[in-house]
């Protein structure tokens, strides 16, 4: 009986190992990426499945993400930093530096994707009534990160350019900024923009104002003002895609406190409750599945 026994287990072994290196053979190589951390590209034929794809696709699972409907430029507010902090036991500042780690793996995996701009709003100008400690050492993080990652984005060939009064924000944080900019400028292929003292208002304020100066001057006259005339006027205006396809909010909170009201006329909004630190690869993959699977219409009905 035990022979019997012992033999069967033996064989109940034997099938499981086989089931597992078959199982590994045509399956593995599927889900590899995601284990990995990074989407797949797929060819127009699989040679694990046999099954016939377009090319250009990315694979999610069981979605797919297409190369053609990917966003152009993705924005940002990071929004939970403070929570995260407060619920791991840790300090707010530690809270704040998680949030700034996740920015750089964000957009890092945005610009894999093909994703061309990346925008975030890292300083609001309302943020300036925080407690003076918490303002300074945000300042003190955004600088140590901007300085500590010019070389990153320079072997990453990606652009840095920083928007917002930047009247207001310590004059070693300048001239990093200055630093980062100028180091970064020649790059067309991936772009980051930090909104740091930013406002949505003022930044609409500003280009009326410079608009109002020129046309003093003689320079605009009154029928050269339209739509594109303002946006050239806008601080996005670093950027080839000025206007998001794409904003993200974290932390459940469902606004856009104030960021880029302009821009942001026809953009989709994604909102999550997950907190900034915790928002994850899966997470923006989640919120790009959501965005591909919506009709853009732009106003019109087609």
């Amino acid at each position: 009986m035990l022979s019997i026994l012992s033999s069967l287990l033996s064989l109940l072994f034997l099938f499981i190992i086989s089931c597992f290196f078959i199982t590994s053979h045509f399956w593995f190589p599927l889900s590899l990426p995601k284990i990995l951390g990074f989407i797949k590209i797929t060819s127009s034929r699989d040679d694990y499945d046999n099954e016939q794809r377009d090319e250009g696709t990315y694979v999610v699972g069981v979605e797919e993400l297409q190369r053609e409907l990917m966003p152009r430029h993705v924005a940002v507010i990071m929004d939970g930093n403070r929570r995260w902090a407060k619920r791991a036991g840790l300090l707010t500042s530690q809270g704040h530096e998680a949030g700034a780690k996740r920015l750089i793996e964000f957009s890092e995996f945005c610009f894999k994707l093909g994703i061309h701009t990346v925008s975030a709003f890292a300083f609001s100008t309302e943020n300036w009534g925080r407690h003076k400690i918490e303002v300074k050492c945000l300042m003190s993080l955004i600088q140590h990160y901007l300085k500590s990652k010019i070389q990153y984005f320079q072997r990453e060939e990606t652009r840095v350019s920083v928007i917002g009064n930047l009247t207001k924000i310590p004059e070693s944080l300048l001239r990093t900024v200055q630093e980062i900019e100028e180091a970064t400028r020649s790059y067309k292929k991936k772009h980051l923009i930090l909104a740091i003292d930013y406002s949505g208002r003022l930044d609409i304020l500003r280009a009326c104002k410079s608009i109002v100066k020129k046309s003093e001057k003689g320079l605009i006259r009154e029928e050269d003002v339209d739509e594109a005339l303002i946006e050239r006027e806008l601080l996005t205006n670093c950027t080839e895609f000025p206007s998001p396809d794409l904003l993200i909010r974290t932390s459940g909170e469902q606004r856009i406190s104030n960021f880029f009201l302009w821009q942001l006329a026809y953009t989709e909004l994604f909102f999550s409750p997950v907190l900034w630190p915790d928002f994850d690869k899966d997470k923006l993959l989640e919120a790009l599945v959501s965005y591909q699977r919506r009709e853009r219409r732009f106003g019109c009905r087609v």
